[in-house]
């Protein structure tokens, strides 16, 4: 596993510790599809949380990861949620939201920052 693949699991880890805090329950890490992949699928009583988690260890150029969240990017997600939901039609009727986590890397010192995309 390189670096960036360990930081990554690092940002999604922390991400997921605190939507479970707020009750949020897991029901994919990392999945994939030709489209690409969903870095947390997370479920309450009908809702879903699609969450895309961004790490950086300071703020740079990209704004801890917010510009590389490009149009392109947000088409690929929106895709391999239709993928994900066609294979578990059970939840085509929850809402579903898609929140952008910008989660500082150490030795940053700040908070997660969740930006609602849609829904």
């Amino acid at each position: 596993m390189t670096v960036r693949q360990r930081s990554g699991n690092w940002a999604e880890q922390r991400a997921l510790r605190l939507l479970q805090a707020a009750g949020w329950q897991l029901l994919e890490r990392q999945w994939h599809c030709r489209w690409g992949e969903l870095d947390l699928l997370l479920y309450k009583p009908q809702r879903l949380l699609l969450v895309e988690v961004k790490s950086r260890r300071r703020c740079g150029l990209d704004g801890w990861g917010i510009a590389s969240f490009t149009a392109a990017k947000r088409s690929r997600l929106a895709a391999a949620y239709r993928c994900w939901l066609a294979a578990h039609p059970g939840y085509h009727r929850c809402g579903v939201e898609l929140v952008l986590a910008l989660v500082p890397l150490p030795p940053a010192r700040e908070r997660v920052r969740w930006i609602r995309c849609w829904g």
